[in-house]
């Protein structure tokens, strides 16, 4: 009895280890391609290798759920021999991976229970959903549910849709306060709220509407009138009056002086 057991053991491993090698020679002829046949690749032939180990994943868990096939799970593997040297023949059965078989490499290969870190991490995961109770539970998946129906949805849906979408809320919103529009065109057209104080101070003989300048600040140089043949230039300190009108200054250049004077900064 408990040779045929051995015997079963031993043909199932050797099929197993068969099935995983065709895995194996799939997986890499598809990495082979993806990297050095990529430019010639189609998406029908990358479904297809997709496809072949999909259906060589499904034969192996088959193999393993089959009736004849012995737990694996009540195998015990014991290392008889641990050595610092490098094994040739090990190295030659995992094709270079595993040259050594030494006590740093043997936990990692023989182990059969998650790392101490990522169990206590599992432990940590099944107290806090032991701690939620069924209601809770079903909400938080309805949630979600819905969260990924709604993604689907968006996703699912044409560019085009979408695009009008953006593009109707953009124009929807806007970019600008009228109010504070309005109070700016008042104020630069009108002048509306702004400060009509001047700066204190006697009112230069032969220049109503003008007070002396302030040191550092803008100075009023040139005012251009326009008009025919008799058309003046440089009202400045210093401006002839119109002959024919002596001590009297035409009423045009007291305009076009009243409206430079309103538009100076210190005239605000």
């Amino acid at each position: 009895m408990q040779q045929r057991e051995e015997k079963l053991l031993e043909a199932s491993v050797e099929s197993l280890i068969s099935r995983v090698a065709h895995l194996k020679n799939a997986l890499q002829s598809f990495i082979y391609k993806l990297e050095n046949e990529y430019e010639r690749l189609t998406w029908p032939s990358v479904l297809d290798n997709f496809a072949l180990l999909s259906g060589q994943l499904n034969t192996i868990n088959k193999l393993l759920r089959n009736e004849k096939t012995p737990s694996f799970r009540q195998q015990v593997i014991i290392p008889l021999l641990l050595s610092p040297d490098r094994d040739e023949e090990l190295a030659k059965l995992t094709e270079q991976r595993v040259p050594v078989f030494s006590h740093e490499i043997v936990p990692d290969h023989l182990r059969t229970k998650p790392d101490p870190e990522v169990e206590e991490q599992e432990k940590q995961l099944s107290a806090e959903a032991a701690r939620i109770g069924p209601e809770v539970a079903q909400k938080q998946i309805q949630t979600l549910n819905k969260l990924c129906s709604n993604l689907l949805e968006k996703l699912n849906n044409p560019r085009d849709d979408r695009d009008a979408e953006s593009a109707a809320i953009r124009q929807n919103k806007p970019s600008f306060n009228i109010a504070d529009t309005n109070a700016l065109v008042a104020a630069v057209g009108f002048g509306k709220g702004l400060s009509k104080c001047r700066p204190p101070g006697p009112v230069a003989p032969g220049h109503p509407g003008q007070g002396p300048m302030m040191s550092g600040g803008p100075t009023l140089q040139q005012v251009t009138i326009g008009g025919g043949s008799g058309q003046q230039q440089g009202m400045g300190p210093g401006a002839p009056q119109q002959q024919g009108q002596p001590g009297k200054m035409p009423s045009n250049i007291k305009t076009n002086i009243k409206a430079a004077s309103s538009m100076h900064p210190y005239n605000r």
